[in-house]
């Protein structure tokens, strides 16, 4: 009850500063280009509290605290005052109209820039992209990949930790269907090209599937061999593990920490292993089967699975940890450089997912926001932050749509007007109205769907 009371709050807050954030540009840029302005609500529904200030705007507190929106004096919504009529929407400049509403995604991709560079100023947390582990067979064992090697560019782009490499990894998954990786091995250089079957780019697309399927993970923290959870219908719970047992070893060999664990029991599909595991300070030993999963990074392959997640503190490995901050001149020059990186890449992502090259499971609806939000927040105020700006470059991707009901398809029309020197008519804006409606009601179910079926 508690987490479900905080991921409710958490989606409260994201949303609630988001779309107000959206808004006031909207309302910002109207007034500084003539609009007549009728009311600046922050949340829907009932007005909970009000008044009109000096400009003659209506300010609005309302009952849902869910976003926000500007109205502004227009025709075609009922009679305007004789004087008002040269600042309705209608009868200012198509430029300035096309300057309001590009406003509210703009003042989105500001507050991710502002918000990234205030970041760096206090100090952005890194992993070193180190890997891990390497699936034989894999992808990436194929390519030469190694284990230890640190990689330091990605299709000749700089990274500089886990996020970067993630990052630029899509993208060239994306657009080459081939990832080239400059990697440090000990001292040296060397150069890795992983080909990409067309086959698997679009399962590499599928959420947190990437490393999986390429075969290799990165250095991950430190976890003693604790069951912190197990899955009710997992070998581990079969066989009688709980939750804070702890394994000491796998057929009479050591298990140092999880990671150890999990080496030992994926080379184990389909077999039976005796697992020794210390509880409440007694140890004992328990036969266990080894369930077998297909490996997405070798197809035909399987895998060992129990069921089980790690308990118990990590500890990241010495050197692993970074911290990049700046002075405020260069935190907003890497703020900029990471909010660009940000919207190009998803932009990226929207339009393959549009033409079926990246996975549609992507696509996040109210209960993924509500439960990341509600880790970040858990995570610290860096975390939330970062968060919210990812989300808002989300929302001013997603306005600029060309559909209808978002500022993208008003946009259109706009452009469609200083074309033709005529607007479209009431019976063709129904119908692209009711289309866009359509559409947006497909991408809502989609992502509803989505949120559903993920694990956990």
């Amino acid at each position: 009850m508690a987490n479900g009371l905080l991921e409710i709050l958490a989606y409260v807050l994201v949303i609630s500063v988001l779309v107000t954030v959206h808004e006031f540009g909207h309302f910002w840029v109207a007034r500084r280009l003539g609009f007549k302005v009728l009311r600046f609500s922050i949340g829907f529904g009932r007005p909970l509290a009000s008044r009109v200030g000096r400009d003659g705007v209506e300010y609005v507190l309302s009952a849902i605290p869910l976003g926000g929106y500007v109205r502004l004096a227009d025709e075609r919504d009922g009679p305007v005052a004789p004087e008002d009529l040269p600042r309705t929407f209608t009868r200012r400049p198509i430029p300035h109209r096309i300057a309001v509403l590009l406003a509210g995604a703009g003042a989105n991709f500001l507050f991710a820039w502002l918000a990234y560079s205030a970041l760096y100023l206090h100090g952005v947390p890194g992993i070193r992209a180190i890997v891990a582990d390497i699936h034989a067979g894999s992808l990436a064992d194929a390519a030469g990949l190694r284990s230890g090697d640190e990689i330091v560019a990605v299709r000749g782009h700089a990274v500089r930790g886990v996020d970067d490499a993630v990052m630029e990894t899509i993208s060239s998954v994306l657009d080459n269907g081939a990832i080239r990786y400059d990697v440090r091995r000990g001292s040296d250089p060397a150069v890795v090209l992983v080909p990409i079957p067309s086959a698997q780019r679009l399962g590499l697309t599928e959420p947190g599937e990437l490393e999986m399927r390429l075969g290799f993970a990165f250095v991950q923290p430190i976890h003693p061999a604790v069951i912190g959870a197990l899955s009710e219908t997992s070998s581990a719970k079969a066989a009688g593990l709980q939750v804070g047992d702890e394994v000491l070893s796998v057929d009479g060999r050591a298990v140092a920490n999880f990671s150890g664990l999990r080496a030992q029991i994926i080379a184990r599909a389909g077999q039976p292993v005796t697992l020794r595991i210390r509880r409440a300070g007694a140890e004992r030993e328990l036969p266990v089967s080894v369930a077998g999963e297909p490996d997405p990074s070798a197809p035909g392959r399987l895998i060992g699975r129990l069921g089980i997640l790690p308990g118990g503190q990590g500890v990241w490995p010495a050197g692993v940890e970074t911290v990049e901050r700046y002075g405020p001149v260069e935190a907003l020059l890497a703020g900029g450089r990471l909010f660009w990186k940000t919207v190009t890449i998803t932009g990226n992502f929207v339009r393959h997912m549009v033409t079926g090259k990246a996975s549609s499971r992507n696509v996040t609806g109210p209960f993924g926001i509500a439960k990341v939000a509600a880790l970040s927040l858990l995570a610290g105020w860096p975390a939330f932050l970062s968060l919210l700006a990812g989300i808002s470059i989300g929302l001013g991707i997603l306005n600029l749509l060309p559909l209808p009901l978002l500022d993208g398809g008003q946009v259109v029309y706009q452009l469609f007007e200083a074309v033709t020197g005529g607007s479209l008519s009431d019976r063709t804006q129904g119908i692209l109205q009711r289309a866009g409606f359509a559409i947006l009601i497909l991408l809502t179910v989609l992502a509803v769907y989505n949120d559903l079926s993920r694990p956990g």
